[in-house]
C-alpha cells in the first residue's frame, strides 16, 4: 500500500507541477486560458486529443466487454474507431478549426450560433452538449473509485478516490487552462499508454507467455476467441455500433476545441495520421487482458467485470507496477475530465451569460470559468455516488447522443443551405427519437441499436428545417464559411 501510494503521489505531483508552469506561462486573455492561445503543434496536439479520447471507457469498460464477449470487441470497436476517427477529424475538425479561427470562437456552441446568425442554435447545441457530457465524465470518475478499491484493498475508499481525482484535476485546470490541460496530456498519454503495453507484456510473461495464456482461454471458453453472432455481435448491433463509434467522437465538444487549439493545419492532418496506430497499440493490450481474465476470475457477472484490469494487475504485478496501474487510470481520467470540465465551463461562460450579459471583460469571463469549474465538479461528484450502471452502458448512452449531433456539425460547414431552423430541428427530433428509441418505444427492425433511429431523425430534421426555415443572412455564412470554401470548394458547391 506505501508503494502505490507513493508512486501516485509523485504522478499527482508531476502533473500539478505542469500546471504551475502553464499557469507562470498564461496570459490574462480569454483565448488563452479556453484555447492555450491557439499554438498546439504537432505532438501536443496529437496527444491532447488522444489523451482526451481515452477514458475509463477504454481502460475498463473494453476489458470488461471482452471479458463477457471475446475477442471480437477489438473488431467490433479498434478498427472503426482507428479509420473512422481521423476521417471525421478531417471532414468536419478541419473545416471547424478553419471557421473558428476566422471569427475568433473559443467554443462548438459560439461557432454554430455565429454561422447560423442565431444564440438559439448556441444555447440548444449547449444543452445537449451539457446533457450527455456529464455522464461521460461519471463513468470517468467510476473508473478511478473501481481501480483505487481493488488496487488498495479497499484502503482508499471508491467515494475517496472520486473526489481526490475532481480536486487534482480541478486545481491544475483551474491555475493553467487550456494550456496546462494539454501540457498534461502529453505526460498523462505516455503513462497509460506505456502502463498497458507493459502490464500486457508482464501478464503475459507471468502466464506463461502469450501463446500459453490463449490456449488456457482456448481449452476453458473457445467461443472468446471467436466472433459470436449474437447480442452485442449481431449483424444489426454490430453496424449500429459501428456507426455510433467512427462518428461520436468528434460530437465530442472538447474534441473539437482541442481542434480549434491547434496551431496550424499541418499540426491536425498529423495529428490525423498517427491516431490510428497509436489507437491501435492501445486496444489490443485492452482486449486481451479482458479475455485473459475470463479465465483467471471467472464468474463476474454484468458491470462486475469493470473492474478484470486492475484485478488481473493486483494479481500479476508487484506494488511498485500496481501503483503505475493506478496513476495510469489516473491519467486516463484526468486528461479527459480536465477538457471537458474546461469546455463546459467556457460554453457555461460564453454561450450563456456570455449571450445574456454581454458586458463582461475578459478577466471576468475566466474567473467566471473557473467558478463553474467547481459547479460542474460538484455535480458529477453527486451522480458518480449513486453508482448508476456499467462504465459501458453509461458510455454507450452519451456516445448515441453525441452522434445525433453529427448532422448539424457537418452539413452547418459543408452545405450552404443549411439554416437555423435545420439545426435546432436536428438536434430536438434527433435526440427526441434518440430517447423514444432507448426507452423501447420504437421497433427495432434488423435489431439496430436506438442510435440509428436517433441519426436518422436528426438527419431528416435537418432538410426539413433547412427547405422550410429562412436562409441564413449571407454575410453572415460568408464571414463563418469563407475559409471552408476555399480549402474545400468542390464538396461545398455541390450543395
Amino acid at each position: 500500500m506505501t508503494t502505490i501510494a507513493l508512486v501516485n503521489v509523485g504522478y499527482l505531483l508531476i502533473t500539478l507541477t505542469i500546471g504551475a508552469i502553464a499557469y507562470r506561462r498564461r496570459s490574462l486573455g480569454a483565448d488563452d486560458y479556453f484555447l492555450g492561445g491557439r499554438s498546439a503543434r504537432t505532438v501536443v496536439l496529437f496527444m491532447a486529443l488522444f489523451g482526451t479520447n481515452v477514458t475509463p471507457f477504454v481502460l475498463l469498460g473494453i476489458p470488461g466487454l471482452s471479458y463477457h464477449h471475446g475477442i471480437g470487441v477489438f473488431g467490433l470497436n479498434a478498427a472503426i474507431i482507428a479509420l473512422g476517427v481521423p476521417l471525421t477529424f478531417y471532414l468536419i475538425g478541419y473545416p471547424a478549426y478553419l471557421a473558428a479561427r476566422r471569427v475568433g470562437a473559443l467554443t462548438p456552441a459560439e461557432l454554430y450560433a455565429e454561422r447560423f446568425a442565431s444564440p438559439a442554435v448556441g444555447l440548444v447545441l449547449f444543452l445537449a452538449y451539457f446533457v450527455y457530457t456529464l455522464p461521460y465524465m461519471v463513468t470517468a470518475v467510476i473508473g478511478v473509485g473501481l481501480s483505487a478499491a481493488v488496487l488498495t484493498g479497499g484502503a482508499l475508499s471508491f467515494a475517496a478516490a472520486a473526489a481526490a481525482v475532481l480536486v487534482i484535476t480541478l486545481l491544475y485546470t483551474t491555475l493553467g487552462g487550456m494550456r496546462a490541460t494539454m501540457w498534461t496530456n502529453v505526460f498523462q498519454g505516455t503513462v497509460f499508454l506505456g502502463l498497458m503495453v507493459a502490464a500486457t507484456a508482464w501478464i503475459a510473461a507471468d502466464l506463461g507467455g502469450p501463446t500459453a495464456a490463449m490456449e488456457r482461454v482456448a481449452a476453458s471458453r473457445p467461443e472468446l476467441l471467436v466472433k459470436a453472432s449474437g447480442g452485442a455481435m449481431a449483424p444489426g448491433p454490430w453496424a449500429s455500433w459501428g456507426l455510433a463509434i467512427a462518428l461520436t467522437v468528434i460530437g465530442f465538444p472538447h474534441i473539437l476545441v482541442r481542434l480549434f487549439a491547434a496551431r496550424d493545419a499541418t499540426a491536425i492532418k498529423n495529428a490525423c495520421r498517427l491516431y490510428p496506430l497509436i489507437m491501435i497499440v492501445l486496444w489490443i493490450p485492452a482486449v486481451l487482458l479482458g479475455v485473459w481474465g475470463a479465465i483467471e476470475f471467472p464468474g463476474l457477472v454484468a458491470k462486475a467485470s469493470d473492474s478484470i484490469l486492475p484485478m488481473m494487475i493486483e494479481a500479476h504485478l508487484p506494488p511498485a507496477v500496481m501503483g503505475l496501474a493506478l496513476a495510469a487510470v489516473l491519467a486516463a481520467v484526468m486528461s479527459t475530465l480536465d477538457a471537458q470540465l474546461l469546455t463546459l465551463s467556457s460554453m457555461l461562460t460564453r454561450d450563456v451569460l456570455g449571450r445574456y450579459l454581454p458586458r463582461f471583460t475578459e478577466r471576468r469571463e475566466v474567473a467566471l470559468g473557473r467558478a463553474f469549474l467547481l459547479v460542474i465538479a460538484v455535480a458529477v461528484f453527486a451522480i458518480v455516488m449513486l453508482e448508476p450502471a456499467s462504465i459501458f452502458e453509461i458510455a454507450a448512452f452519451a456516445f448515441s447522443g453525441y452522434v445525433t449531433l453529427v448532422p448539424v456539425l457537418y452539413l452547418g460547414l459543408r452545405w450552404r443551405r443549411m439554416n437555423a431552423a435545420g439545426a435546432i430541428t436536428s438536434i430536438v427530433a434527433g435526440n427526441l427519437v434518440l430517447l423514444l428509441a432507448w426507452g423501447g418505444l420504437l421497433p427495432k427492425p434488423w435489431v439496430i441499436l436506438p442510435v440509428v433511429w436517433g441519426l436518422g431523425a436528426a438527419i431528416v430534421g435537418a432538410w426539413l428545417g433547412a427547405r422550410f426555415g429562412p436562409a441564413t443572412p449571407e454575410a453572415a455564412r460568408r464571414r463563418v464559411m469563407g475559409p471552408v470554401d476555399e480549402v474545400f470548394a468542390g464538396p461545398e458547391r455541390s450543395g
